[in-house]
Formats: structure tokens, C-alpha cells, sequence
């Protein structure tokens, strides 16, 4: 396992390298190649395809209102899904933009930093791959589960095994979908679960790469925010070292031009990811709503520990985003203090005029949002969390009567 994550390592990207691979992979960073482009098109297409029959087997299932839970928090999350990755390709040219950036940044990092800001470096990068494996072993686990969940009920529940048998029950599909043929039978069954499987697979592929990308870019600005913090506290050096002018003055430009840019990439980056996290937010509060539901009238104990998981899951990538941007957040508050934590008070006016001009930059906050309404912080994650518990409650209320 260690000899293939290893191969996922690259020099030239050493912060997003798995990233990337991962991104090229499932095809959201379209080759040049016409022939795998056009093959990476058609597979994305075809699960969009799926994704609508998700929407059309909604309407089959609406009298049955567990089917219809079980249909509805699937299909809202393969909507954000294909959301992401129809983004993801519309706006291939800013997003290879945010990679190049980030990219090109960490390597200017990591070839001139001293050994203080490479141990930040190191321990940021290290960090990333935790968070990137753990993501996509989070993911894997889920997929599995929806995978399997039709056999392991069917073996875990003999009532369930006795009703399909006497035709009183339909089999459990790996996903809820339409499809032109009649899937209760076992031909059709067969083949409704390839195709099912297919799109959860590919669904699943598509959540982890842009996911993980999209957190390590995360953990990247608010590394590059403490760094030039530290960066403006040296500004003038020490009080008994003393700096050329010119030398401060290159100091204070460099903090000047790397802030103006991480601004710049970060509002791109806000301006990609924002729609799909306003629209992430909604679909979570339902996600959540109707898998705590199902578990509280679920009565087999497997299919409890199943729906867990698949809660555990929705949470887990909702917290990710929220606190990975909460602290983003903060770190842009408190880049303020690294001009006034350097030794200004020592130096001539004239500095302290550029310091007061870098100062002024430095008000630019960075912070990432969903949609125009709200923040992506972890108190916004407490409150969508309290949502979906208020919808939880009065789901339970209306079914109780």
C-alpha cells in the first residue's frame, strides 16, 4: 500500500501531487489527447445520465416512503456530484489556474525558506496526506457499503429473504434508478446493478479527487497566510541587525506582491467552489435529516450500522470543508499583526509610512463563502447541523401521526 502511495508522490508538485494524479484519474483535469478526452467525456456523461434516471425512479417510489428517503438523499448527492464536476470542466481554465498557482508558490516556498517555515512546510504536507488518504478511505468504505448493502441485507434479514421469495418484496437496488426494462426480475436485476455500480464507483471518484483538492488548496492559503506573517514580523530584521534600505524595501514589496496575489487566486478559487457549496449546504441538511430518521425506524441492526456510516460520511464532509475554511479565515485575521509584531517602532518614518501602506493591503481579508449568504465556517456548520436536526424532528412528528 505504502509502495503506491509513494508512486503517487511528485517532485515537481510535492503539495498536490496525489491531488492531481487523482483529478487526471477520474477525468475532471481533461487530457490533451482528443481520444481520452472524448472517452472521459462519455464516462461523465453516462453517469449524468444515471443521475436523471434517479430523478425519474422518484416518481415511482413516491408512495413508498422509504424507498423515497433512501432515493432522495442518493439522488441529491449525485446532483452535487455531477454539479461539481460540470463546474469542475466549465471552468477548467480558472481551476488549472488555482493549481498552477499553488503549485508554482509552495516550490517558490520550499526552495528559499529557512529551516523554521520548511518544518511548516513539511508538517502542512504531511498533513494534507492524511486528510487526502483518510478522505478517500472514507469514501471507498461508503462506496462498498452501497455496493453490497442488497447482499448483506438479504443475508443479514430472513424476512426480508422470505418476502423476495414469495414476490411480497422487490430486490434492494445498489442505487435507486430508472431504468426502460423490468429490474425485478433477476436478468434485469443483474444488469440495473452493473450499471449502479458503475455510477456509484464513478460518483465516488468524483467526490474524493475534488474534494480533496479543494481542502488541500485550503490547507495551501492558510500556510501561505502564516508564512507571510512570519515574513512581515523579519521585515526589518532584528533591533541590533541592521538591514539596507534597499533590502527592506524588496522585503516589503515581496509581502506586498505575494498577498495581492494570494488574494487574487483566493477569490478565484471562492468564485468556483462557492455555488457548489450553497448548494452542498441544502443538500447535506436533507442528507442528514432523512438518514437519522431511517435509522431510528430501521429495525435490522446491520442496515442500522450501514445508515451510520452513510451519516457518518454526509457529516464528516460537510465539517471538512467548514473547518478547513474557519481556519483559512482566521489565519487572513490575524496575518494584521506580523507588520506590528517586526521592530517598526525603530526604524525612520518613511518606513513606517510602507508598513502602514502594507498594513492597508492586509485588511483584504480571505475568506471562502456559499453562495452570497453565508461564511464557510465551523459556526456555520453548527448551524446547518441544528437544521437538520429541526427537519428531523418534524419528519419524525408528521410520520408519528
Amino acid at each position: 500500500m505504502f509502495a503506491i502511495l509513494r508512486k503517487l508522490e511528485n517532485h515537481k508538485q510535492p503539495l498536490l501531487g496525489p491531488n492531481i494524479k487523482a483529478l487526471k484519474f477520474w477525468g475532471l483535469l481533461l487530457p490533451n489527447n482528443n481520444f481520452k478526452k472524448a472517452f472521459y467525456l462519455f464516462m461523465h456523461f453516462s453517469v449524468i445520465i444515471f443521475t436523471a434516471t434517479e430523478y425519474v425512479d422518484v416518481w415511482f417510489v413516491k408512495n413508498d416512503m422509504g424507498l423515497l428517503l433512501t432515493n432522495l438523499k442518493i439522488t441529491m448527492l449525485a446532483t452535487v456530484s455531477v454539479c461539481k464536476v460540470t463546474t469542475f470542466i466549465a471552468w477548467q481554465k480558472y481551476w488549472k489556474q488555482i493549481i498552477s498557482y499553488v503549485v508554482t508558490a509552495d516550490l517558490n516556498q520550499r526552495n528559499t525558506a529557512v529551516m523554521k517555515k520548511l518544518k511548516m512546510i513539511q508538517k502542512v504536507t504531511k498533513y494534507c496526506r492524511k486528510i487526502t488518504y483518510s478522505y478517500w478511505f472514507l469514501m471507498c468504505t461508503t462506496v462498498v457499503i452501497v455496493m453490497f448493502q442488497p447482499i448483506l441485507k438479504y443475508f443479514s434479514s430472513a424476512t426480508y429473504r422470505d418476502n423476495v421469495k414469495s414476490g411480497n418484496d422487490t430486490y434492494l437496488q445498489v442505487v435507486s434508478s430508472w431504468v426502460p426494462f423490468n429490474k425485478n426480475t433477476i436478468p434485469g436485476y443483474l444488469v440495473a446493478s452493473i450499471y449502479q455500480t458503475y455510477a456509484a464507483i464513478y460518483g465516488g471518484g468524483w467526490i474524493t479527487s475534488f474534494d480533496t483538492n479543494a481542502i488541500v488548496i485550503m490547507c495551501f492559503f492558510k500556510l501561505e497566510l502564516e508564512l507571510l506573517r512570519i515574513d512581515c514580523r523579519e521585515i526589518f530584521g532584528a533591533e541590533k541587525i541592521v538591514i539596507k534600505d534597499e533590502d527592506i524595501k524588496r522585503r516589503l514589496m515581496d509581502c506586498h506582491k505575494r498577498h495581492v496575489e494570494l488574494v487574487k487566486f483566493a477569490r478565484l478559487f471562492d468564485s468556483c467552489l462557492s455555488p457548489i457549496m450553497l448548494l452542498y449546504m441544502f443538500v447535506c441538511s436533507v442528507m442528514l435529516c432523512v438518514t437519522a430518521y431511517q435509522i431510528t425506524i430501521e429495525t435490522n441492526t446491520m442496515q442500522k450500522f450501514l445508515m451510520t456510516e452513510y451519516l457518518i460520511f454526509g457529516v464528516a464532509q460537510l465539517f471538512i470543508y467548514c473547518w478547513h475554511s474557519n481556519d483559512v479565515y482566521y489565519a487572513s485575521e490575524s496575518l494584521m499583526c506580523g507588520p506590528y509584531e517586526s521592530v517598526w517602532y525603530s526604524k525612520s518614518v518613511k518606513h513606517r509610512q510602507d508598513l502602514l501602506l502594507l498594513t492597508g493591503q492586509f485588511k483584504k481579508t480571505v475568506v471562502f463563502s456559499a453562495g452570497p449568504f453565508t461564511k464557510l465556517t465551523v459556526t456555520t456548520f453548527i448551524t446547518i447541523l441544528k437544521g437538520a436536526y429541526s427537519y428531523y424532528t418534524l419528519l419524525s412528528q408528521s410520520q408519528m401521526k
